[in-house]
């Protein structure tokens, strides 16, 4: 049986893209929830994390960490992780590593606590340029392949990639082009997604460095998560 390791669901975007992925391909696992609490962290993680980091995928002694690593460990299991046509699956592999490595300002300054409605104070040219390469991107996944998901008709780990960015931009309220809107509406409606939100809602564990990056950035305006 698979393990996957995480932490805790209302911050860790991370976490989420092979959780979604699992979910939304109905590849079965056992979720570990491990709850970030500040020094103690790197420690706890270290049991199961050669990075101690999280998310993590175990099987017997075999430990599979970084979510894109993860991905492609699933792939040579499960043919749906990734597009069927060669060129749709290039470009969604592309997508995955871009997002992977990039969009260093939007992870940054709109750091993810999907509980909480946040108005940004001035954004940066560096956060304005990541916004409208992530529009572009998308525009060229639906242009190419005519959607409903990134890379064609079928969902992928493209799409679980860019889960949390639909949560970031739904708690920063991010203003978007009519197509990025319903994009990420369509990734918040989807059941995976659902149960991920409303599990993060019910935590009432804060880390106070992820709480402190919100405030740096912004001014929170509502705060639907279960109190402490």
């Amino acid at each position: 049986m698979l393990n996957l390791y995480i932490a805790n669901k209302n911050y860790s975007s991370w976490s989420l893209r092979p959780w979604f992925l699992m979910k939304a391909l109905d590849i079965p696992f056992v979720e570990h929830l491990v709850f970030f609490d500040g020094k103690e962290t790197a420690n706890k993680f270290q049991q199961f994390s050669p990075s101690a980091r999280v998310p993590v995928l175990v099987e017997n002694e075999l430990h599979v960490w970084d979510s894109l690593a993860i991905t492609e460990f699933l792939a040579e299991r499960y043919e749906t992780v990734w597009p069927g046509d060669k060129a749709n699956r290039a470009w969604a592999r592309s997508a995955c590593a871009e997002m992977h490595s990039s969009f260093h300002a939007l992870r940054n300054e709109c750091s993810m606590s999907l509980g909480v409605r946040v108005r940004l104070h001035e954004p940066s040219s560096a956060l304005l340029a990541d916004l409208a390469r992530i529009e572009q991107l998308w525009a060229d996944g639906f242009a190419r392949f005519h959607g409903p998901w990134l890379a064609g008709e079928q969902f992928s780990a493209v799409d679980a990639f860019f889960g949390p960015v639909a949560f970031r931009f739904r708690t920063y309220d991010i203003a978007l082009n009519e197509q990025s809107r319903a994009y990420v509406d369509r990734l918040l409606a989807h059941p995976a997604m659902l149960q991920w939100e409303q599990e993060a809602l019910s935590e009432t564990q804060r880390d106070a460095a992820h709480e402190s990056d919100v405030l740096t950035m912004g001014t929170v305006i509502n705060d639907y998560r279960a109190t402490i």
